[in-house]
């Protein structure tokens, strides 16, 4: 029996030898170290200027092909979308993609801001499509796809060919074309140092706390449109009471919470 027990000793100590570093770790009992593997599935992230960005390409005609297999059911064959998501692709023009900011940006009386009129480096579209779609089966696209379907979206806003084949070797001078490229600002803080030339190590903000006369009413210069509001009603109150204890719901909550009916067209 003793001589079993050794063993077994000798044999458990002998493993723990035998492991890897990353799965020697300083928490014992506490879950492991990941793997250079797991790490590497989750390290995914492509930046603007372009770290982390895989090798591939993709054209314009095999993105359409992906799109409408892929994405239309949601996003429209042409971007515009369906009933329930913003439209990707619109209200941009030749002059923006020359100057660098979106003109329609500016005006209070434009009906909608699509993903191409904000949107200000390519590197932010390839890093969604590639880490979150499709919806039903987000990181399933190789980076050959990714390239493909950011080249035919980019192409239905005009700023690339239909003959485009984008690829790592060419995605940065496209970057020079996108419409908003220079709409947005690095100087926030939000990251450590001045690793993206901000110079600045404190937030943007500058609000002072204000509890009573605060001065005039905020102006709204952007709200949905009069067909979106209320068009799901007081989603609290469709929700199934789970405990019995639960507080009713006060008798003005949706007036209270409920946006103001759309005008009448008639």
């Amino acid at each position: 029996m003793f001589r079993l027990r050794n063993a077994l000793a000798l044999g458990v100590m002998a493993a723990a030898i035998a492991l890897p570093a990353w799965a020697q770790s300083k928490f014992p009992n506490v879950g492991r170290d990941a793997t250079p593997k797991e790490v590497a599935a989750w390290d995914i992230d492509v930046r603007p200027d372009f770290k982390g960005l895989p090798p591939g390409s993709g054209s314009v005609d095999d993105g359409q092909d992906l799109w409408e297999a892929r994405c239309a059911t949601c996003h429209g064959i042409f971007g515009e979308s369906n009933a329930v998501f913003n439209p990707l692709v619109g209200g941009t023009t030749a002059d923006d993609i020359k100057s660098g900011h979106v003109a329609n940006l500016k005006r209070q009386d434009y009906p909608g801001r699509t993903t191409l009129m904000k949107v200000s480096t390519i590197s932010t579209l390839w890093d969604y499509i590639h880490r979150a779609m499709p919806w039903d089966n987000p990181k399933s696209l190789s980076a050959d796809n990714v390239y493909a379907l950011t080249a035919y979206l980019l192409n239905l806003g005009n700023i690339v060919p239909a003959d485009f084949t984008l690829s790592d070797k060419n995605i940065a001078e496209v970057q020079k074309k996108m419409p908003n490229r220079d709409g947005m600002t690095t100087a926030h803080a939000m990251w450590p140092g001045n690793e993206f030339g901000s110079g600045k190590l404190k937030p943007d903000t500058h609000a002072t706390a204000c509890m009573k006369d605060c001065g005039p009413a905020p102006t709204i210069t952007s709200e949905l449109p009069g067909h979106a509001r209320n068009v799901w009603g007081n989603l609290r109150e469709q929700n199934r009471t789970v405990a019995r204890s639960a507080a009713p719901t006060p008798p003005n909550r949706k007036a209270s919470w409920a946006m103001p009916p759309a005008p009448s067209r008639w």
